[in-house]
């Protein structure tokens, strides 16, 4: 099949899921609503006491925890004198919030979030600004679009990465898998995950194809968009070296491979500019409030033990949604395990990614940031090949989907 014919197939399977999305999630809230509070994690049940309030838009319900962070920095900037902030001394012995705007001195939460998905946000408002819609809503539109924007280009990278070993079709499957994913309705919410895994995935597909400049472009923005964009150094520094970077290195002229090598370490760039500008004020507020960080390990394997645990208690909606986090976190490193032989750039950036979310603190949102690991679908796209598992492995993520969508849409926690 041509390629023309391919990128069309994609294209509509993208539109399609776009409106149906919406269309779901619209829906949803006006046929049910569920019992408060949701009491899936520990600090969920005081959070989800209530309804949510603010401003209503025709896409609410697309708009929830973080969302309010990217949506406040796009509007108002990170010093938004509507939002909360702490003391660069804050603790949870003794924890003092005030809006920003009353206590300029103290950091605001915005800081624990990376600039490119609010800047694209911002971005795409002032065309979208014709609408005549008010700022919030404008804002909540333009992001929406730029999530499902950057889930094509997601998409796209894997049917790319996908086609050459095992062809078009495995390579399309791949794509509709991500959509199916059950944290792949983060792709149509106020979220960087569709943004970075089209960023991401895309820097990957054409470092694979030696195409170092776009593929460093991308992993910049990458790498301005999520703390784990950094990461994409590894397939980047695999594919230059697994095409005889070194021996170049040595025999064609300094300069030619010089530039390669400014691309190719173009996340490193990306991430001591981005902490030069925002680290310390994001490295206060991730780990004074949030309570993450890198490499937590004694923390992380705490918070992960009392997850475990929950799954044996009375608390279905704990044991409902530790389920999918650790099925999310044994199934990735399994994926690893078994993509190691066929693609070993791929499964050691992918097992890496797993293990820094895995020891980031926080128990929690697993099955969201195993989505940057692109051997999540490559290996079932494969497996896909045959059709009884193709129509289960369907089914089982479209259910659950459906449930974490419909989940978030009420402002309930889905990870």
């Amino acid at each position: 099949m041509r390629n023309a014919s391919n990128l069309r197939i994609i294209v509509i399977i993208w539109l399609a899921w776009g409106l149906l999305m919406v269309g779901y999630q619209a829906y949803v809230p006006a046929r049910f609503q569920p019992q408060r509070p949701d009491r899936a994690v520990f600090w969920t049940a005081e959070a989800t006491q209530n309804p949510p309030t603010g401003e209503e838009s025709f896409l609410s319900s697309h708009v929830a925890w973080d969302s309010g962070y990217y949506l406040s920095i796009a509007i108002a900037g990170y010093d938004d004198p509507q939002m909360r902030a702490i003391p660069p001394h804050f603790s949870w012995r003794n924890p003092q919030i005030a809006r920003k705007g009353d206590r300029p001195d103290w950091i605001s939460m915005n800081y624990a979030f990376y600039p490119f998905y609010p800047l694209m946000i911002r971005g795409l408002m002032l065309p979208l600004g014709v609408l005549g819609l008010n700022p919030f809503a404008t804002a909540t539109l333009a992001g929406v679009l730029v999530s499902m924007l950057g889930t094509l280009g997601a998409m796209l990278a894997l049917w790319d990465l996908a086609r050459d070993d095992w062809g078009d079709d495995v390579g399309r499957r791949a794509a509709f898998y991500l959509l199916i994913f059950p944290a792949g309705m983060f792709l149509a919410q106020v979220y960087t995950e569709g943004l970075f895994l089209g960023l991401s995935f895309g820097a990957i597909a054409l470092a694979r194809r030696q195409q170092w400049m776009g593929a460093g472009l991308l992993a910049m923005a990458a790498t301005w968009t999520k703390a784990a964009g950094v990461l994409i150094v590894i397939p980047l520094v695999w594919y230059w070296w697994q095409a005889g970077g070194l021996k170049k290195l040595v025999r064609q002229p300094a300069w030619t491979e010089a530039r390669k090598m400014l691309w190719i370490s173009s996340p490193i760039l990306a991430y001591l500019i981005w902490s030069a500008w925002l680290g310390d004020s994001f490295r206060i507020v991730q780990s004074a409030y949030f309570n993450r960080g890198l490499l937590l390990m004694g923390e992380s394997y705490a918070d992960w033990s009392k997850a475990w645990a929950s799954m044996f208690t009375n608390n279905l909606q704990a044991r409902a949604y530790y389920l999918v986090e650790f099925a999310a976190i044994g199934f990735g490193l399994l994926a690893c395990l078994l993509f190691w032989q066929r693609s070993r750039p791929l499964a050691i950036y992918s097992l890496i990614i797993i293990l820094f979310a895995l020891t980031s603190g926080e128990a929690q949102g697993m099955h969201r940031y195993v989505m940057a690991a692109p051997i999540i679908f490559l290996l079932p796209a494969a497996w896909g090949q045959n059709e009884a598992f193709d129509r289960a492995w369907t089914l089982g993520n479209v259910l659950l989907m459906g449930v974490f969508a419909a989940t978030f849409s009420f402002g309930f926690w889905a990870g």
